[in-house]
């Protein structure tokens, strides 16, 4: 039968957590969003009064640039190799529709678009932990220790996300 069991769900959960780990999802989820807010706002407008940014050919540009920031997250989920250039775009792209559309998405779709791109910057994936013998990892007792090639270090977090913020709000000010 296709009843889930608890062993199913379990396994399922598991291998969702393993997919969503591996991946700047929150990111990629934030600029999604931003793309999905900005773009109802150029399709709902509130009024004259509300209707503020680019119309006519330049409309569509504002239609194509929600439809590439909300590409964007989508490729951040799909292809995290690529992950500084998506967010590097997307954080671009949201502060490029403060003054193209509806300033920003009424500035929540930017928000989430400043947001999610530094979170997508800042995302590295998981180190796995070395094992015994291999360069970075403690020989067992009594066997000389191996020399360890210097090399990059897993960095991130959350002064990577301040750090990508602090550039977004700069790169804002001189626009």
């Amino acid at each position: 039968s296709d009843l889930m069991t608890p062993e199913k769900s379990r396994s399922n959960r598991l291998a969702w957590r393993g997919w969503r780990r591996t991946r700047p999802f929150w990111g990629g989820l934030l600029i999604l969003l931003a793309g999905v807010e900005i773009l109802s706002t150029t399709v709902v407008s509130l009024g004259p009064t509300f209707r503020v940014g680019l119309g006519g050919v330049n409309g569509f540009l504002g239609t194509v640039i929600a439809f590439v920031l909300a590409l964007c997250g989508v490729l951040l989920w799909f292809s995290p190799a690529q992950r500084l250039f998506y967010s590097i775009v997307a954080v671009v792209l949201a502060l490029a529709t403060f003054n193209t559309i509806n300033y920003g998405g009424f500035f929540i779709g930017m928000l989430l678009g400043l947001v999610g791109g530094g979170l997508a910057f800042a995302w590295s994936p998981a180190v796995q932990p070395p094992q015994p013998g291999e360069p970075g990892r403690p020989d067992p007792p009594g066997q000389p220790e191996a020399p360890r090639p210097a090399g990059p270090h897993h960095h991130g977090g959350l002064l990577g996300v301040l750090a990508t913020l602090a550039a977004a709000v700069l790169l804002a000010a001189a626009v």
